[in-house]
């Protein structure tokens, strides 16, 4: 089903679907200037975010998913020093630590903070990391998690490792492995239907994810002096739980978010990870065989809605493959045989590093 670029390739068309619309929070304005419903890329209008750029074109959180990517393919797997390196020659020398500059027309804060560690302070990697709440590290990370589906621990891992590079708030990060998590499950075959919540507590009962946990299956109260608890590098495993949550919210016929676009009203606007995830789980779930849907309503939600659309693009990505993304949406993204051709490298080396583990094929590919 090609699953892996399935991922990267729908979150990298949230993304760019997202430019020419981004951050309006006053909707009868965007309804205004982007027309009453959006569906498909739009050229941002002069003095707006991401000025500039033309309509398919992706923005700064796209090019640095794109920049993971090409890591991954490089090296046959995660390696920070590669990754870092890319970071200092190919980004960090275009910034000046102002948002509104910098390749894509924006900057995000953890970029922000992180170039102003490194570059005017030269501190080096492992003390660049700032205190902002966003998804900025979960968009980027999709692409480990996209890598390492079938292996959850190293995958964690991984995924942690390269988040807090640029934030360092360990419930963000705590929220933000769980996001890939869920994605890795996605790539893996599943999907987003309340039984996952219940998978990656198993996955934390086995030490595969670093989460701590004290209660018995289906959250019953631990047993009395018996087993030990599943000590792990995040205190709660509740970031594990809301993908499941959000996916029965969407099944319950007696909860009715009309139309699904209001998602962002119920859930709020704004960029704050808290504010972005149950979005994105509840769209992935009510429209998990529905890329279009999806996305369409991530978009037309307004604020944050860059992010928004691209964790939602790569979880329904990963449910209905490349082939589930209509194919207008490649042809209209600029770039589109670059980014196939790395996804499909992505996807290629993924089965590699894990053919070298495992002897038997496994449904992502």
């Amino acid at each position: 089903m090609q699953r892996v670029a399935g991922a990267v390739m729908g979150a990298l068309i949230g993304d760019a679907l997202a430019v020419g619309c981004h951050w309006y929070y006053d909707l009868a304005e965007m309804r205004r200037e982007c027309g009453p419903w959006i569906t498909d890329y739009l050229t941002p209008r002069p003095g707006r975010y991401h000025s500039g750029l033309l309509a398919g074109d992706i923005s700064q959180t796209g090019l640095l998913l794109v920049m993971l990517m090409e890591s991954l393919v490089h090296c046959a797997g995660y390696e920070e020093d590669d990754f870092t390196r890319r970071l200092d020659t190919e980004l960090f020398p275009q910034l000046d630590g102002t948002p509104m500059q910098g390749p894509g027309g924006y900057t995000n804060q953890s970029i922000r903070e992180a170039w102003r560690k490194r570059v005017p302070e030269r501190r080096p990697w492992g003390e660049c990391a700032g205190d902002a709440d966003t998804t900025e590290g979960a968009e980027r990370a999709m692409a480990i998690a996209a890598f390492y589906a079938l292996q959850p621990k190293k995958m964690a891992e991984a995924v942690c490792s390269n988040i807090i590079l640029t934030q360092h708030d360990p419930a963000i990060v705590a929220m933000s492995v769980a996001f890939n998590a869920v994605l890795a499950q996605l790539v893996s075959g599943a999907s987003l239907t309340p039984q996952i919540g219940a998978t990656l507590m198993a996955q934390v009962r086995s030490g595969a994810l670093p989460f701590h946990m004290v209660t018995q299956g289906h959250l019953q109260p631990p047993p009395q002096g018996g087993e030990r608890m599943q000590v792990g590098q995040f205190m709660s495993p509740d970031a594990l739980l809301t993908a499941g949550y959000a996916a029965l919210a969407a099944a319950d016929p007696d909860i009715a978010i009309e139309p699904a676009w209001k998602v962002s009203l119920v859930y709020g606007m704004p960029c704050a990870i808290y504010h972005q995830l149950p979005a994105a789980y509840y769209l992935a779930s009510r429209f998990r065989e529905d890329y279009e849907s999806a996305v369409l309503h991530a978009i037309n939600g307004g604020g944050q809605n860059m992010s928004r659309a691209m964790l939602t693009g790569a979880l329904v990505g990963a449910q209905v493959g490349l082939q589930g993304i209509p194919r207008r949406f490649i042809t209209g993204l600029r770039d589109a045989q670059r980014y196939l051709a790395l996804a499909a490298e992505l996807e290629q080396s993924a089965v590699r590093q894990e053919t070298s583990q495992s002897s038997f094929s496994h449904p992502m590919r």
